[in-house]
């Protein structure tokens, strides 16, 4: 095997993400905050994220919604790669290893498992630049970073904090990695069969005709978000806290400290908070990395392999 053919799916699962990512990127921002307004906000009604955006466009203009966004593509560049990449290269190994078979979808989940949280362990320091951006300016103007953009974030964090900072939140966000790889990439491949096997699809050379994309990719874009929220919202709330000004004391212990004061202030729905953004920008994105991949890796194919 070529190095053109080893790097297949890492080039193109990592462009396909990083496109993905910044078409959704608002609706991101919006997910992060909504997340975030409960802790701020206790008691308070969640705003809905077109509520969010427009206050944002309002108050402080159009590019406000693009806020973090060059961390979003170097995450996406680092993470994307890793995930999709490392699922797709374990999952070819697994089916030549079932002698060209297709592999059943307990084999695609611990694949989907595996590849996420190597994944999550490389690109969690972009994860954290990423929501302290997003959510820096819903804090008190006294109590702002301010950081200026990704790199800044990730070397202020560095030094004001030390180097484990860029890994806090690491546990939920492994657990959130491997849900969101199992419901994006493990679930898309399993409905791919079931959905051409129901539309006919003969999938020549292992290509889906565009009715199986779309449909497996809806599938795919609703289990992602089914899966990963609960971690995502618990990921969000300890990558964002601060230390208490009097007391000095950071608001959660740890994963087990935030989920229970979660579901004590806000309940079982606490933990799907903010899910109709998590879900608007999970579909869409699955279906833009889902969809655009197969384009992607015709075009690589043609000019490297």
């Amino acid at each position: 095997m070529g190095i053109g053919k080893t790097l297949e799916p890492f080039v193109c699962g990592g462009s396909a993400a990083s496109f993905a990512s910044v078409v959704i990127h608002p609706i991101d921002l919006a997910k992060v905050r909504m997340q975030l307004y409960g802790q701020l906000n206790p008691g308070k009604p969640i705003p809905g994220f077109p509520t969010l955006l427009s206050g944002m466009v309002k108050n402080d203009g159009i590019t406000s919604i693009y806020k973090g966004v060059d961390a979003a593509i170097g995450r996406q560049l680092v993470y994307g790669t890793a995930r999709i990449g490392l699922h797709r290269t374990f999952s070819d190994k697994l089916v030549e290893m079932n002698d060209g078979k297709p592999i059943g979808f307990l084999t695609k989940t611990l694949s989907g498992m595996a590849s996420g949280s190597i994944a999550v362990c490389i690109g969690t320091p972009f994860d954290i630049a990423l929501v302290r951006l997003q959510s820096d300016s819903m804090a008190p103007e006294s109590e702002r970073r301010n950081y200026k953009n990704v790199f800044d974030a990730l070397i202020r964090t560095t030094k004001e904090e030390g180097v484990g900072a860029l890994y806090k939140g690491l546990g939920p966000n492994i657990l959130r990695g491997m849900s969101m790889n199992v419901g994006m990439l493990a679930c898309y491949d399993q409905a791919k069969e079931i959905v051409a096997s129901l539309t006919g699809d003969p999938m020549t050379d292992g290509q889906p005709t565009l009715t199986t994309k779309i449909g497996s990719s809806c599938v795919a874009g609703f289990t992602a978000a089914a899966f990963s929220l609960p971690f995502d919202l618990i990921k969000s709330r300890l990558m964002a806290q601060k230390p208490d000004l009097e007391t000095g004391k950071l608001p959660y212990k740890g994963i087990a400290d935030c989920a229970i004061q979660i579901y004590k202030k806000e309940g079982v729905l606490g933990f799907f908070g903010g899910f109709s953004a998590y879900y608007g920008r999970c579909a869409p994105h699955a279906m833009i990395i889902l969809l655009s991949i197969e384009s992607i890796t015709s075009f690589y194919r043609g000019k490297f392999t």
